[in-house]
């Protein structure tokens, strides 16, 4: 464990928080095994990875899946809430998840192409920075900076089931505010929504939504609208947005 980063990674979470996860993430990455709903997560058996890569080849899809992985769309979703602020009407969020970015770079050249077109308020990234599960990841960091230079301010992030805290430090170098059990406030005038992130509720089980809400006023946080891998969506006032 790299000293520089345990030290920023105290100062940032505390000394018990800490040494916590990243306890847990040195018994996931002994025993290849998930916490999670589902004891056993194939994807971190990787023979079966070269197996399935091997068997498409043969059969002739595999560049083709390749090739439609670098088919990126920009999909827009309209929500209309009631109870959301006048200011922010017409408010964007660009939501980009599931990057992989060691698996294709085909696809990550095309997402910076398409980036400078987009016009949005705020970035936010939800997790799965790399393929694998364990064990390196400068080359993942490198590969994001790159793309984090095509992103207007601000960018939020959280962690994915395939990322360790041990990235937090350079994802928030390349001033990426990660929210791990945490809120932020976005003003419009005297108006506002909060943005709340929570850490991995899959591998780790270290979701924790309740504190996360602990800043919003007077609400259910049950009632909140959450943007997550599956998305929905409640009416309620004041604002906030999960993911």
């Amino acid at each position: 464990m790299n000293e520089a980063i345990f030290s920023k990674l105290e100062q940032r979470l505390g000394r018990l928080h800490a040494k916590l996860r990243l306890g847990i993430e040195t018994d996931h990455e002994a025993q290849i095994f998930g916490q999670g709903i589902n004891f056993f997560h194939i994807e971190n058996w990787y023979s079966v990875h070269s197996v399935i890569r091997t068997t498409l080849k043969l059969m002739g899809l595999y560049w083709r899946g390749r090739k439609n992985a670098e088919q990126i769309q920009v999909r827009h979703n309209h929500i209309s809430m009631k109870t959301l602020p006048s200011r922010f009407d017409g408010f964007t969020l660009l939501h980009i998840s599931d990057l992989h970015v060691e698996m294709n770079e085909g696809a990550m050249r095309r997402l910076t192409e398409l980036l400078p077109e987009l016009t949005y308020d705020v970035c936010v990234l939800t997790g799965d920075y790399r393929g694998a599960t364990f064990g390196p990841f400068d080359g993942v960091l490198e590969d994001l900076a790159r793309m984090r230079s095509h992103l207007k301010e601000p960018v939020y992030g959280v962690l994915g089931n395939h990322d360790t805290i041990r990235m937090v430090p350079g994802l928030e170098e390349m001033r990426i505010r990660m929210l791990l059990n945490e809120c932020e406030t976005i003003l419009r005038g005297d108006q506002l929504i909060y943005l709340a992130g929570i850490d991995d509720a899959h591998y780790y089980r270290v979701d924790n939504i309740e504190k996360a809400h602990q800043k919003f006023p007077r609400m259910d946080f049950q009632s909140c609208c959450r943007i997550r891998r599956k998305s929905t969506a409640r009416q309620h006032t004041p604002v906030s947005i999960c993911f």
